[in-house]
Order: C-alpha cells, then structure tokens, then sequence
C-alpha cells in the first residue's frame, strides 16, 4: 500500500502492529489508544494512519472518530487486519491473493482522498466595511433625518413603516463601502499581505538558483511567519479574555481548515415554484400565488444628509388584497403594555452585527451602530403596530430559503422550510417574548419556554416514570415518540386566539398575534432564483422569535386524561408515555386516539412514517405484543431513539450515547492540539477546554453518568487526562463535575414548588435530610432522582 499525502497533510506518521491472538484486548486498546494520543500531541498536524493485525479487538470504543476501511475478509471469513485515519473516505480496500505461505490475504488500499483545495471552489463574497468613518457618516445621516415628516406623510402603518426601512437601507447602501474577496479553502488567518509577498520572494529566489539569495529569503520568512503565528495568538488571547465565543470559533475554523459540507444551490425555477406551492400547502386562501414579483427595497432618489424626505417616497411592497379582513381593534382599546425607548435601544445594541438582513434590507449592523438614533422612529412604530393592533406588511415578509434535512433529496419534504425574516421584527418580537412567558396556566409537562426548566428535566422525568414502573413484575412500557408534518406551518391562527384567551393573554396582544400570522407574504429562495410570492394565513414562520412559544402554547391543552399514560412536551417533540401493568394497554391505545383526533381537531398533521416506537420490557417471559397503528399506518418499533438529544435504548444502556459524546470531544480534542502549538497560555487552554470539549462530555450528564459501567466511566476519564497532557495542568474529573451539577440540578428542583418532579423530594419529619426512594433494580436506583437524594443527604 502506497500513500502519497497531500500538502496539506504533511508530515504523516504510519504506524504498523499485531496484536497477538492472546493477549488482553482491552489492555492493549488502552495502550494503543495512549500511544496514538501521544502521537496526535507531538505532531497535531501530521496524518496518522494505524494499520496490522488487530485480531478480534478494534478501536471503536477506545477512538471512535478513527474510521477503518478494509471491510473485507482477510483471513478465513474474518476481518482481522484493519487499517485506521481520521480522514473521511481516504480508501477504497479491495483483496488480492496472498503472498506466499501467508495465511492472510494482501489487500490493496487504493487512495480515493482528494484535496480540499481541489474539493471546494474559491469563494468571492462582497462585504460592506464599517469603517470608523462610514459609520460616523451614516449616524450624521440617520440623525439630521426629520423622521417625523414620514409619519405626516401618510396616516397608514404599512407605508409608514416601508418608507422608513427603505430609506434606512437607501442611507447604508450609499454611505457604506463594499469590498470583494476571494477566499480558498485552506487559507491561514494569520497569513498577511506581507507573508504573502516574502512567499513570493522566497519561490524567485528558489528558482533564480542563487543559493545566498534563497537562505536569505528562506530566514526572513521564517521569522515572518513566527510573528505573524505570535501577534495570532495574542489576538486569540484577547478573543477568549473578552468572551468573544464566536471570533474564537471562526479562527478555530480557520486554523484546521475545517469546512461544514455546505448545500449546494441550485439555480431551478421549477423547484423553487413548487417549493413554494408546497409550504403552502397547509393554508387554503394561497392556491393561487401571487404574479407581483418578490418584495425588493428600491431605494428612493438622492438625499442630501439633511432634515428632508425623499420627494417621492420609495416604493411600498406590492400587497395582494388580503383574503381574510380582520376586523381592527376600536381606537379606544388600550394596548395591553407599551415599549419603552430604553427597551428598544438595549435590543438594537444587543444584536449580532453577522446576521443576515431580512427582506425589507434593514441589516442589524445598522441598528446596532445607530441605535441612538434609530430608536425613537420605531419605538413609535412598535406602539402603533401594538395600539392598532396590525403587523406592518413589510415586517411580515419573509424569505424562505430551503436548508436540505439530509445529503440525498428525494423530495420536497427533504427540505427544512427556514425563514428569513425581517431583524426589525424580531426585535419587536423578543420584547414582547417576556409578556408570554409570564403565562401562568401552562401543562407542568411542558418543558420548553419554561424558568428553571431544561430538556434534561424532561428526559430525567420520563425516565422516573418508566423505571419508577417497570421496578414492579409484570410491567413493562411503551413509548411512542410523535412526529408532526411541519408543525409551525399548521397553526390556525383563530384557533390560536381562542386558545391564548382562555390562557388570559390580553385581548390586544392576542388579536396582534392574529394579525402577525394572518397575511403573511413569503417567496423560496434557491441561490439566485426567487419564486412568485405566495399569501398565506397558516402557520407561523419557521425562524421566528415567536414561533416555538406559539406553538407550545397551540398545544397546552393537549394533555393525558389517564395516570398511567404521561404526555411530555418540549415545544414540537411530544412523547407519549404508556405504563403497562398485567398486559392491558387500554388506556395507553385509547389516550393514542385521543391525540390523533385532537390534532385532527387543531390542524396538526402526524407522520405516522417518522412516528415511531420503543417498547421496554425486562420480563423473563414476554409474548408478541399487538401492534399499534396510527391512522391505518402501523408504527414502526425501534431499538433506540434520540430522545432530546439523548440516545435511549431499550434496555436502557448508555453506551451508545458515551460513545457519540466521546468521538465528537475526541475531534475537538484536535483543536485543543493546534491552539497549543500557537502557544496559547495554560489559562487560555484551560478555558478552551472548559467551553469546547468538557461542554461536550457533560452534555445532559444527570441523565446517564449513574447507570453508566465502569469501562464507560474510564473511557470518559481518558479523554479528560489526554487534555490535562495537552493544557499541562489539573482539570476536574467527570465524577466531580457530575456530582456538582446532580446538586445544583437537585437544588433548583426542590426550590420550584411548580416543578413537576419536586415533589420527589420529600423532607424527613427531622427537615436535615430527604425521603429516599424505595427502589428495587440497580436501573432505578441509579437514575437521576434516587442518585440526587443520596447526593444530597450526604452533604
């Protein structure tokens, strides 16, 4: 086998062995697992490939982010040599006869890696620069604008509203100046003009042939590229000092050359029509789209940075005749709450500056820079919208972009329907986010949206139930994980209003969410192509502040009626929970019929195709059990779901979820690795870690580390000592950071008497200690709230 690395790859480390027939498996993983880490620290960069006899052992559990590529027999009808590297696709193995005497066949690993520099095409993006100067021209522009002459010009919010945004993004378009880049893939973020240009020193002289002039030219870019790596690191330094998370990530990126496989775009006029068709397929009134061309800012004609208005305003969005009128709100109906300029003002200064810019062009940059000066004109708008009760047409827009759901399409439902919508609006929408969350008569089972709630509360919760059940003979559980059809797209808005009245949500605010989701216009965008706009009345825009909350709030009244049957809600992930006893699954199939005609009642569509189910049962004998089906469709049964972002099994094992958490700290491990060869100090490592990689280990941690093995426990263990190695200090062990955070989870739980899982917690008649839970199987008694009692009664 012949492997000629790339550039980019250099240097490579191949490493060849056996591991006799005899020998101890796991101990000689662990120390190949050791040996290979010790590698990755010397040389972060280099290709490490590993390839021998490794007899019946592997390194799935020890490394699992290395990938073996012989699939095929090797000796006999069994795979005992294996070839392991990090690098996704790198070989194609194909068997051959063997050499000599040899027991074992040769195999012929044919390269199939290509370069990443061949792999992705240079990218050329056109950028605005925020220079000091061009924001202080654009603040001067926006402040000597008499912005109550808009409002004097016209009595209607939707033209009030248009003029206003358009002639922000007319102002920013002219003052602002662009700049076009080419960027490759395998750019370096500390690679300046100067580096380059020394490069280009360093190759003349290379090819000139004079040999003085070379190692002259060689040492000054040396040193160059020295510098330039060190003011890099300084730079990092500051980045983590002052919690920049999001510039640290982009250099991380740049630094390991790591590019997310990003859809391609494709250019088609018929699929983008019948994308747009097919999202708005939930909403009757949009059969026929509209022939208006998408909403576009024009901006209006030249303007001196004076207190003037344009002398003919710019262009409103063409509206089609809405097909549902709602009746206004009598201008004596008090608003139920107004918006303060100093609100307005911490919202615009709190916005991310790299978001893109909805359809009405407004870009957050803007209102980031100019929120002084920008902040009275919609604070008046905000007030009005909410006053009058109606939603500015121009910040109802939005701008469908479909992202794939998975590599291969193959159909329209393939594509995750997210929305693009105006930054204006969602600052509207997050000051208005904390009046609905004041709801008090939500279903404790409801764990989205909710103070002192997690989705791990709501996995810990479920899994008291079953255990809690299955801890008694003769029991065993049933788990049906439901799977709507683009649940935010079905939201009847009227049906929503009724439901928030009888939640005593303000009659104003109810009727302003009406208008926010009734006559909503919205296009697909597929690269450069823009299908027709469509109105529609249904649903709520996927991409929206508001949508989640709404939705879990068209659904609060979607309960169980049975005490065996649990309905645990986070947003959209509804599972139903059935707790069998003596084989009478009764109550568990007639709550199932409830909820599919509960969503036949409320518009929300099942798929009974992604509807699946999970049965636990740990009886010595156990017979065929009926199937179930939903709506004449039977439900598929699996051996394990990602529930929340945790694996479950049904025997309720945690090694699966261990081993995905290990492999992705593992990748990121190598992050850790490039930023101690930029020498970042300790500290800084030390942060890394703690925000990258021990974030990773201790995802959802109440929920498996107690009924977690031994050998899981270790293998978790060994990526933290492989970090302390890297970082050269003493980093806390997954034991202590469980045992924290089980604490502080416990202790929010007994402080919320609303919490529905706070009752467990029962004082002794003494007050110094807990009622512990009587349990029978080592399963229950090592699940969260058995293990938080204990842990807090031997404070």
């Amino acid at each position: 086998m012949f492997f000629v690395p790339e550039k980019e790859n250099s240097p490579s480390r191949y490493d060849k062995l056996k591991i006799r027939a005899d020998a101890d498996v796991r101990e000689a993983q662990r120390t190949l697992a050791d040996c290979i880490q010790q590698v990755e620290r010397t040389y972060p960069d280099a290709l490490v490939i590993v390839l021998g006899d490794f007899n019946q052992s592997n390194l799935r559990y020890e490394l699992p982010r290395y990938k073996q590529f012989i699939k095929c027999p090797t000796r006999a009808e069994n795979t005992l040599d294996h070839c392991y590297t990090t690098v996704k696709d790198a070989y194609r193995a194909v068997p051959r006869a063997a050499l000599g005497l040899s027991d074992h066949v040769m195999v012929h690993l044919i390269p199939t890696y290509r370069q990443k520099l061949k792999l992705t095409k240079p990218s050329v993006s056109t950028t605005k620069r925020w220079t000091s100067e061009a924001v202080e021209e654009l603040r001067t522009c926006l402040d000597t604008t008499d912005w109550d002459m808009f409002k004097g010009a016209t009595h209607d919010l939707d033209e009030y509203t248009d003029t206003v945004t358009s002639y922000i993004h007319f102002c920013e378009e002219r003052i602002l100046p662009t700049r076009t880049r080419v960027s490759y893939s395998n750019d370096k973020p500390w690679f300046t003009p100067r580096l380059r240009q020394i490069r280009k020193e360093k190759e003349a002289a290379l090819k000139s042939g004079d040999r003085d002039c070379y190692r002259e030219a060689k040492y000054r870019f040396s040193k160059e590229l020295r510098r330039a790596k060190s003011v890099y690191s300084e730079k990092l330094q500051q980045q983590f000092t002052a919690n920049d998370s999001a510039s640290v990530w982009r250099g991380l990126r740049q630094i390991t050359d790591y590019r997310p496989q990003a859809s391609k775009g494709q250019d088609d006029k018929a699929l983008c029509q019948s994308l747009s068709l097919h999202y708005a397929r939930f909403d009757t009134s949009s059969a026929m789209p509209n022939t208006s061309p998408p909403p576009s800012v024009t901006a209006p004609m030249d303007l001196t940075p004076s207190k003037a208005v344009p002398s003919s305003s710019p262009p409103p969005l063409t509206i089609s005749p809405p097909p549902h009128h709602l009746p206004p709100v009598p201008p004596s109906s008090p608003p139920s709450f107004t918006i303060s300029e100093q609100d307005v003002r911490r919202q615009f200064a709190r916005l991310n500056p790299r978001k893109a810019p909805g359809p009405d062009g407004v870009s957050p940059s803007t209102l980031r820079h100019c929120a002084e000066e920008l902040t009275p004109v919609f604070t008046d708008i905000f007030n009005s919208s909410l006053e009058s009760c109606q939603v500015p047409a121009c910040l109802k827009t939005s701008t469908i972009v479909p992202v794939p759901k998975k590599p291969r399409i193959t159909g329209l439902n393939d594509y995750r329907p997210v929305a693009l919508t105006s930054v204006v609006m969602k600052s509207l929408e997050r000051l208005i986010l904390p009046h609905l969350k004041s709801i008090t008569l939500l279903d404790p089972l409801q764990f989205a949206y909710r103070a002192n709630r997690s989705v791990d509360d709501a996995v810990n919760l479920a899994l008291h139930s079953i255990l809690q059940h299955l801890d008694s003979p003769g029991t065993y559980a049933r788990i049906l994980f439901v799977d709507f059809s683009s649940a935010f797209n079905t939201i009847r808005p009227a049906l929503l209003q009724d439901k928030l009245s009888q939640l005593s949500v303000p009659d104003s605010l109810c009727r302003w969410i009406t208008h926010f989701l009734t006559d909503r216009r919205q296009y697909v965008r597929l690269g450069k192509t823009v299908s027709d706009s469509v109105t529609i009345s249904t649903g709520s825009p996927q991409g929206c502040v508001l949508s989640p909350l709404l939705f879990s709030l068209y659904t609060n009244c979607c309960t169980s009626s049975h005490q065996s049957v649990k309905l645990i809600k986070f947003a959209d992930d509804t599972t139903l929970i059935g707790l069998i006893s003596n084989g009478d699954e009764t109550a568990y199939r007639r709550e199932v019929a409830r909820l599919v005609s509960w969503c036949g009642h409320n518009n929300l569509q099942l798929n009974a195709q992604k509807t699946v189910e999970m049965i636990v049962d740990f009886r010595k004998v156990t017979a065929p059990l009926p199937p179930l089906a939903l709506m004449d469709s039977p439900i598929t049964i699996t051996d394990s779901f990602r529930f929340l972002g945790t694996t479950i099994t049904r025997d309720l094992k945690w090694e699966p979820t261990i081993s995905s958490l290990i492999k992705k700290a593992q990748q990121r491990m190598f992050f850790l690795r490039k930023l101690r060869k930029l020498k970042l100090a300790p500290r800084m490592l030390a942060q890394f870690y703690t925000a990258i990689i021990e974030s990773i280990l201790t995802s959802s941690i109440t929920v498996w580390y107690a009924g977690a093995t031994v050998r899981d426990r270790l293998r978790l263990q060994r990526v933290v000592r492989a970090a302390e190695k890297v970082i050269g200090c003493r980093l806390p062990s997954i034991q202590d950071l469980y045992i924290s955070r089980t604490r502080r989870c416990a202790g929010r739980i007994t402080a919320d008497p609303s919490h529905p899982g706070h009752g467990l917690f029962s004082p002794l008649p003494s007050g110094r200690r807990l009622r512990s839970i009587r349990t029978r199987t080592s399963r229950y008694t090592n699940s969260f709230f058995p293990s938080a009692i204990r842990l807090l009664n031997t404070k």
